[in-house]
């Protein structure tokens, strides 16, 4: 239903604004893993000198 709606905007601006929405809640989880990761890596390779 969202999707029915959001084609038959002419503008399409709210569609522009769901997609990066999403693009943003995709990104978020994958820069946290990331980062705990780095965090991770620099412990060990401190512990390993």
């Amino acid at each position: 239903m969202c999707r029915a709606v959001l084609e038959s905007e002419e503008t399409q601006t709210a569609a522009k604004g769901i997609n990066d929405g999403i693009v943003y809640l995709m990104a978020i989880p994958y820069l946290l893993v990331g980062g705990l990761g780095y965090f991770i890596y620099l412990k060990y390779k401190k512990l390993k000198k």
